[in-house]
């Protein structure tokens, strides 16, 4: 909804009328004049309408080049961010892959430390295994020697006996038995010593041996560990490089991408400004023949009130009259204190709340429910082509509709564009015209908007209302043309 304040000036339109002193016009040429200028009205006012579609359609079109521009522009930015990404995703490959195949690298070398601490504990091993042997021997020879001790022992002690028994003659062979018999108890207590040595030595080895056995079966855990992670490794290491060459392929892409966005980016502009000029084109060429509907209606105007004949002569004597009395029913309003004559002026519109299209209440609105309808619904029975009958202020604002078509809202804002057309602001061109007209009358051909989409060619006449000498707005009776 436009504010009318800010409509511009309409261009001022060369003057129809006789030269002074001119020669008097046939009213027959007037006549045929008037009759070529309604017709060629009517058919500009269709071109007229064509480009009103026309020039929505492109500024439509145009909103979307410029959206498919702005994306051409977002993808440029993506682009760039996707190479910067791709080269960051390049990098980081390139780290991990060295970071894997040196951790590849690492645990191969540690396996290999494995295999060769497997081999020394197995060495181990078997060397424990051949002391164990030869303790083995050392104790039963030992023993042995444990044995031969003890029998020593007794033969000694049986000698020192035998020694006692021959008296004098065997005391030399006495001494002897002593010294065989220290000898015994000294080699027997060394074999004690050496059994010791060899239990104890036999517990460590013992020992040592599981320890090494255990260190063994740990290198072989080590070893199958690190075969099962050398295969994981080289498998991620296998991917990596399958990644980094995707990368690669990616970064590629992406400045391929980069180049065809390039070079379509100034044909996307191109296009832009193609439509851009297309469209100002259209909108000029509407403006130019929306001045060619007011000089055709201009010229039906001056051809009518030059005496010429007009087939809407009966449309335009009725909204005159009408005009007048509702003047005169709207300042008996004002003189008997239905209304002041400023609310009747205040031009202040207060939305309704929840309406579509949006409907407004006028300080003068309640008061024009009670006076107009007397005025405006008998005017729809003058002539079966007439469809609405209805006043406007300046501003195009219509608070008092027909009643057939002041139905309450609904939900469905196309139903109530057709049917709820009171209390609304119709600040088209039409509309502004018949509010602001302050000639006698105003004849104007348009399209009638029903919503949807849905146009109707319809003429309209309207005439000023005046009010204690104050122009209020306009009388607008709507009919179909005669076909």
């Amino acid at each position: 909804m436009r504010n009318a304040g800010e409509l511009m000036p309409a261009e001022p339109q060369p003057s129809l009328a006789p030269e002074p002193g001119a020669p008097p016009v046939e009213n027959d040429l007037l006549n045929r004049l008037g009759q070529h200028a309604a017709l060629m009205g009517k058919d500009i006012v269709d071109i007229a309408g064509f480009l009103d579609d026309t020039d929505r359609e492109t500024r439509a079109q145009l909103d979307a080049v410029d959206t498919v521009v702005r994306q051409g522009q977002e993808l440029v930015r993506v682009r760039a961010e996707l190479s910067q990404a791709v080269q960051a995703v390049t990098q980081a490959s390139g780290a991990a892959m060295a970071s894997v195949e040196g951790s590849v690298d690492a645990l191969r070398d540690s396996a290999q430390k494995s295999h060769k601490i497997a081999g020394w504990v197995q060495q181990v091993e078997q060397q424990m295994s051949g002391v164990e042997s030869t303790l083995v021997g050392v104790s039963t020879a030992n023993d042995q020697i444990s044995d031969i001790a003890r029998q020593v022992n007794i033969l000694a002690i049986n000698a020192k006996i035998e020694a006692a028994r021959a008296g004098e003659a065997g005391r030399g062979f006495s001494v002897v038995a002593d010294a065989i018999n220290e000898l015994s108890q000294m080699t027997a207590s060394a074999a004690d010593g050496i059994h010791s040595s060899i239990t104890e030595l036999s517990k460590r080895i013992e020992v040592m041996r599981a320890e090494a056995e255990q260190v063994g079966r740990d290198a072989r855990q080590v070893l199958d560990s690190a075969g099962t992670a050398d295969a994981a490794l080289s498998g991620i290491a296998g991917n990596m490089r399958q990644s980094a060459e995707q990368t690669d392929r990616i970064t590629d892409s992406a400045a391929r991408v980069g180049t065809a966005v390039t070079a379509i980016e100034p044909a996307f502009d191109g296009i832009a400004r193609a439509m851009r000029d297309t469209a100002d084109g259209v909108h000029m060429a509407r403006d130019r023949v929306n001045g060619l509907v007011d000089y055709s209606e201009a010229v039906v105007q001056m051809t009518v009130e030059l005496g010429g004949a007009s087939e809407d002569a009966g449309f335009i004597d009725l909204v005159r009259e009408l005009a007048d009395q509702v003047g005169q029913a709207f300042a008996r309003g004002v003189s008997q204190g239905a209304i002041t004559l400023q609310a009747l002026f205040d031009r202040r519109y207060r939305p309704i709340p929840g309406t579509d299209p949006q409907q407004l209440l006028a300080p003068f609105t309640e008061f024009t429910d009670r006076v107009l309808p007397a005025f405006q619904e008998p005017a729809l029975d003058h002539d079966r082509r007439v469809v609405f009958c209805a006043a406007v202020d300046t501003n195009g604002y219509l608070p008092t509709h027909n009643r057939k078509f002041s139905a309450p809202q609904g939900d469905d804002p196309v139903r109530n564009a057709a049917h709820s057309r009171n209390r609304r602001l119709f600040d088209d061109r039409v509309g502004l015209k018949a509010g602001r007209n302050t000639a006698p009358f105003l004849l104007q051909t348009y399209r009638r908007d029903m919503g949807g989409g849905n146009f109707v060619l319809m003429k309209d006449v309207s005439a000023p209302i005046r009010v204690q000498g104050r122009h209020w707005g306009g009388l607008r009776l709507a009919f179909r043309p005669q076909t």
